[in-house]
């Protein structure tokens, strides 16, 4: 699998470091990354994460801002202004930054949310809220699949 893929819950210890799942650190290093990139979600109390693919994405959805427009200046703070690079120790932990925990609400317990091209930390009781609307929406939303073709019931099977 090329992705951060699956969900995984961690404890923090006292001094803020927590456990990297393993493939997502095998998926750092094969993007020749020591570390992760992180920054406060921009519409979520969780904290987005991940290597290469995760900047290539950042950079290419601020490209289509004119360079210091108010657009381009304020999502670049969000991107990078409020990012950190966690180096990823030799046990393959990273210390959480006090920051980054308080604005995601997480105390002892961490849960890594792989999404594909990058992953989200979350605390186990927002993930848990995040993930009960997540799927009542993708039902509402798988619900009207099928309205577009004709030839399917809503169920997808042949009308």
């Amino acid at each position: 699998m090329d992705g951060f893929v699956a969900t995984y819950t961690n404890r923090l210890d006292q001094k803020g470091r927590v456990s990297v799942p393993a493939p997502f650190r095998s998926l750092l290093a094969r993007e020749g990354q020591d570390g992760l990139y992180c920054y406060p979600a921009l519409d979520q109390p969780a904290i987005d994460g991940g290597g290469s693919r995760l900047q290539e994405a950042i950079a290419s959805r601020l490209a289509v801002f004119e360079t210091f427009s108010e657009e381009h200046e304020i999502l670049s703070t969000a991107f990078y202004g409020d990012s950190r690079v966690l180096k990823i120790d030799q046990d393959g932990r990273i210390v959480l930054p006090e920051e980054f925990r308080t604005y995601a609400g997480i105390t002892d317990t961490v849960v890594f949310v792989g999404q594909g091209f990058k992953f989200q930390i979350w605390s186990p009781e927002r993930f848990e809220e995040r993930q009960k609307e997540a799927r009542t929406h993708l039902r509402s939303v798988t619900r009207g699949l099928g309205r577009n073709n004709p030839g399917r019931s809503a169920a997808g099977d042949q009308a």
